[in-house]
């Protein structure tokens, strides 16, 4: 029971950061250490049906819990704490990076490091350069399939770290249609969406915990790559003079907590 409210807390958490545009939701799992034991409790879901459904249960009624509250309060600090709020989160993904260097199991430095490591950025900076409102506008008779569509495609950035959710329904140009969607429980809308984003996170899912078996030096090195990437797209610019200090304690308190917790997994 312990470790299944800690799971829920850890959804919490999870869940209320990843509606924030340019916060990714897989970056906050590999964050708080609960990312591989989501990936194999998808993709192993049917060897251990009792364990894994109890786990991935807690971890959505707390990922749904965080959503409701905890997104709110983050959303507010961020609007009237910009800079030093950000500054938090790009310490944050700073602090689990040496988790992930450990992941990749390296016995030495090679030409291999870098490269694996610049694909991951490649592959974000690509994502960047969508055109905004993608699939925005009206969408008439093929609104249903388009949805389906979407939410495949959000599963991976869901799924993956250093992929922003928010940010590629920015991208598509459905972040506002969804949040009204949400807010207003528009069915219609979302079951598309819904059935899409769960057929691409099992789909997503069975091939990472593959790539993480047999591959674990280039996945979790091309995964630190979308990590690094990320921090690009929450960094605010430089801060005025006068929240230095308040943008550096927390840029350290970011780093702090999530190099606390990964030592701790």
């Amino acid at each position: 029971m312990k470790d299944l409210i800690v799971t829920a807390a850890k959804g919490a958490v999870i869940g209320g950061t990843m509606l924030i545009p340019g916060v990714s939701g897989g970056s906050m799992a590999m964050m708080m250490g609960i990312y591989d034991k989501l990936i194999m409790a998808v993709s192993n879901f049917r060897k251990d049906v009792r364990r894994h459904f109890l786990f991935l249960l807690w971890f959505c009624i707390g990922a749904g819990l965080g959503m409701l509250i905890i997104a709110r309060p983050l959303l507010h600090l961020l609007e009237v704490f910009p800079f030093p709020t950000q500054f938090f989160f790009i310490g944050a993904v700073a602090g689990c990076v040496p988790m992930i260097y450990s992941k990749a199991r390296l016995a030495g430095f090679s030409w291999h490091v870098p490269v694996y490591i610049l694909i991951g950025m490649a592959v974000v900076a690509l994502l960047g350069l969508l055109p905004s409102d993608l699939v925005g506008g009206e969408l008439g008779v093929w609104e249903p399939l388009l949805l389906l569509v979407a939410g495949v495609v959000c599963a991976a950035a869901l799924v993956l770290p250093g992929i922003s959710v928010s940010y590629l329904l920015l991208m598509l140009g459905l972040y506002d249609k969804t949040m009204a969607a949400i807010s207003g429980l528009d069915i219609l809308f979302l079951l598309p969406l819904f059935i899409g984003l769960c057929a691409g996170i099992v789909l997503t899912t069975k091939l990472l915990d593959s790539l993480m078996t047999n591959r674990p030096r280039a996945t979790y090195l091309i995964i630190l790559g979308f990590m690094i990437a990320s921090v690009l797209e929450v960094f605010p610019g430089v801060p005025p003079f006068s929240q230095w200090i308040a943008c550096i304690l927390c840029l350290a308190a970011g780093f702090s907590v999530i190099y606390f917790i990964s030592r701790k997994e």
